[in-house]
This record gives structure tokens, C-alpha cells and sequence, in this order.
């Protein structure tokens, strides 16, 4: 797109249902690639009012306590306090987890792929991490929100949170800030006399404590703010609303700017290439981008289980590229190793690395090896750009 438009990426903080679930299942993955590197997991987890399911399939020698993990997870994220109505004390965990299917294991050991599907990453130059400027600030807002409640800034605050950023593109550009959505957690103290609506006071410190320290000079008097915007939000987290593992694919990647392939990350070990080859993709579009190649570029590759080798690998710079997308491909072949063995092991995938991508995005973040531009000044030579 490259005319004049309004575009919204939204982001939910870490006590969301379903980021709760990610958690725990990349929490599980972690415990697991600790003493066992080569572990296979695909882990989901259910969340309700005090109850929390953990199931899939799980190959391993290491021993995980699972009732154990997830309570540390809960606690770590501050449902502490019956107030929140979950706690991480008292609420009634089920193990269901079982091996994986020999089936699929007979195709994995050999080194295929854990599974067919298409993955795509996406790099632009419009922000310093190279990804699209409204899911940045949507993802900086709730974890504003996590400071402040943590720091006890704003006491009141709970886990529960939602972030909405809509950004006014100007030729292709981003310009300004149209309009921002906060949801919040919060509890009784700061409502008004009609216990319906939380006080004007309250809706100005969340916008001036919150939001303008990530917005910044991107905002104009015609920008729009809502904040609770049904007048309160008391009751939230795992009492309000279920949560499911891999529910927030969208949260997880570009904020909607470009296409998903579908296919979650959160507890799925890295011979799943919904996960490591979402992965590379990134890190082949941001090598890309920093090499000057294209300002903006989408990469899709495409897998069938028990094959290595994508079956497709395609590109569009969306007009911004200063070579073909055709002779894109052919740098791409050269310079990566897109087998599952192979990004792992570029990747160094084999860590219990996974439960920090498991809120505010797996992409954008630098201490993430996915994120790194190592590969941009051989890429910016073969392209002779």
C-alpha cells in the first residue's frame, strides 16, 4: 500500500488469558530443552476460572513438575491476589500430556519438517527495529502497563491489559498517531460514585503515566484516546475470559500489516517449522532491510512434513527493492541454510529460550538471535546494491 490510510495493530499484555497460556507452554518447553536439547513438545494449555489444563505431546528424558511450573509461572505474572479473582495459590491444575506420535517422529529424525504450512516474515525501515510502527508501539503500551503496575506507579492496575494503536499513513509512510486504546485491569478503588465508570482523575493518570511516554511526538490534538472504554474494567484475567494457547497469532508477528500463515508458536519445540521457520523468514526479511536491498520486504516459505527443503520460497518488496525478487530468491538459496536442521542450528534454537517470546512479540526484540543483521553486508555485496 502505498497511498494515504489508517492501519491498527493491537496487543494484549501479560496476565491475558491467553498470553497466560503461551506462557506456560513455552515455560514447559524451556524446562524441557534445559536438560533435554533434542526434546520434542507441542504443548497447549487451557485456562478458566481456577482451572488450568496442560496437554499435547511431549517426548523427553527430563522429568517436569508441572503443577509446580505453572504455579511459578502465575505467580511470576501477579495473579497473587484473590482481588483478581485467580490465584495462583489455589487454582486446580490437570496434567494431560503425552508422548508424540512415532508417525510423525519417523519423519522428524531424519530431518524433515515437524509439519506442512506456510510461514512468512516481514522487515520495513520505518521503525529502529525494522518492524511496523503500530504493533511497536502496541506492544510498548501494556508493557508500559506491566511497569507501572509492577513499580506500583499506578497501584490500582491488575494483569489484565489490551492495547490498540491506529497509525495514519501518508504515501506509504507512517505520520502520525490517529487514535490509542487501553484497556486495563483495575480495581474498585479508582471507580466513581456510580461504581460504573473509573474517575476522569484516573483516566488522565493512565493516559499521561502510560501512554505519552511511549507515543510521544507522534500524537496531535486530534488524536483520540480510549481507556475503558465500556467505563471499567474490574473483572478480567482467567475469571472473565478463557484462555487457549496460540490464540494471539496476530499479536505474536506484524499486527495484521502483512499475512499469517496460520500456524501458532507458543509450546511447539523449533522441528516445528510453524515456529523456526516463521523465524528464519524474519531473519532472512531483516537482513534484507538493513542491507539496503528493500525498504520493506515480505518473505513466505512454504513446508511439507518429513521434506527439509521448503517447497516454495517467495518475495515482494512492494515496490521498493533495487533488485528483482526473482534474483532476491536466488540470494536468499545461497546465503541460508532453510532446512529445520539448519535454521536450528543458525538460529541456536536448542535453548530454553522460548517463554520470553512468549509476550510482547517474537519479533522486533534484539536479544533474540533471529533479530541479529549479521547476514546484511554479504547480502548487500552479492546483491551489488
Amino acid at each position: 500500500m502505498q497511498g494515504n490510510y489508517l492501519i491498527t495493530s493491537e496487543s494484549v499484555g501479560n496476565g491475558h488469558p491467553d498470553k497466560v497460556c503461551d506462557q506456560i507452554s513455552d515455560a514447559v518447553l524451556d524446562a524441557v530443552l534445559k536438560d533435554d536439547p533434542k526434546g520434542r513438545v507441542a504443548c497447549e494449555t487451557f485456562i478458566s476460572a481456577g482451572l488450568v489444563i496442560v496437554g499435547g505431546e511431549i517426548t523427553t528424558s527430563a522429568f517436569i513438575d508441572v503443577h509446580r511450573l505453572v504455579r511459578g509461572v502465575l505467580n511470576e505474572i501477579g495473579y497473587t491476589n484473590p482481588v483478581y479473582g485467580f490465584d495462583a495459590h489455589t487454582a486446580a491444575i490437570l496434567n494431560a500430556i503425552n508422548p508424540q506420535s512415532p508417525d510423525i517422529a519417523q519423519g522428524v529424525d531424519v530431518g524433515g519438517a515437524g509439519d506442512q504450512g506456510i510461514m512468512y516474515g516481514y522487515a520495513t525501515d520505518e521503525t529502529k527495529e525494522l518492524m511496523p510502527l503500530p504493533i511497536t508501539l502496541a506492544h510498548k503500551l501494556v508493557k508500559r502497563i506491566e511497569e507501572v503496575r509492577t513499580k506500583k506507579i499506578l497501584d490500582y492496575l491488575g494483569p489484565d491489559c489490551k492495547s490498540q494503536v491506529t497509525v495514519e499513513y501518508v504515501k506509504g509512510w507512517p505520520k502520525r498517531i490517529d487514535s490509542v486504546v487501553i484497556a486495563a485491569q483495575h480495581t474498585e478503588k479508582i471507580l466513581d460514585k456510580t461504581g460504573k465508570r473509573i474517575t476522569d482523575k484516573a483516566r488522565k493518570e493512565i493516559i499521561g503515566v502510560v501512554v505519552r511516554p511511549i507515543v510521544g511526538k507522534l500524537v496531535d490534538k486530534n488524536t483520540k484516546y480510549y481507556i475503558n472504554q465500556t467505563g471499567k474494567f474490574v473483572v478480567g484475567g482467567p475469571q472473565s475470559d478463557t484462555g487457549v494457547t496460540g490464540r494471539k497469532i496476530i499479536v505474536d508477528t506484524y499486527g495484521g500489516i502483512v499475512p499469517h500463515g496460520g500456524g501458532a508458536f507458543s509450546g511447539k519445540d523449533p522441528t516445528k517449522v510453524d515456529r523456526s521457520a516463521a523465524y528464519v523468514a524474519r531473519y532472512i526479511a531483516k537482513n534484507i532491510v538493513a542491507a539496503g536491498i528493500a525498504k520493506k520486504v515480505l518473505i513466505q516459505l512454504s513446508y511439507v512434513i518429513g521434506k527439509a527443503e521448503p517447497l516454495s520460497i517467495f518475495v515482494d518488496t512492494f515496490g521498493t527493492g533495487k533488485i528483482s525478487e526473482q534474483k532476491i530468491v536466488e540470494l536468499i538459496r545461497k546465503n541460508f541454510d532453510l532446512t529445520p536442521r539448519g535454521i536450528i542450528e543458525s538460529l541456536d534454537l536448542r535453548k530454553p529460550i522460548f517463554r520470553r517470546t512468549a509476550v510482547y512479540g517474537h519479533f522486533g526484540n534484539s536479544e533474540f538471535r533471529w533479530e541479529k543483521t549479521d547476514k546484511a553486508a554479504k547480502l548487500k555485496k552479492d546483491a551489488g546494491v
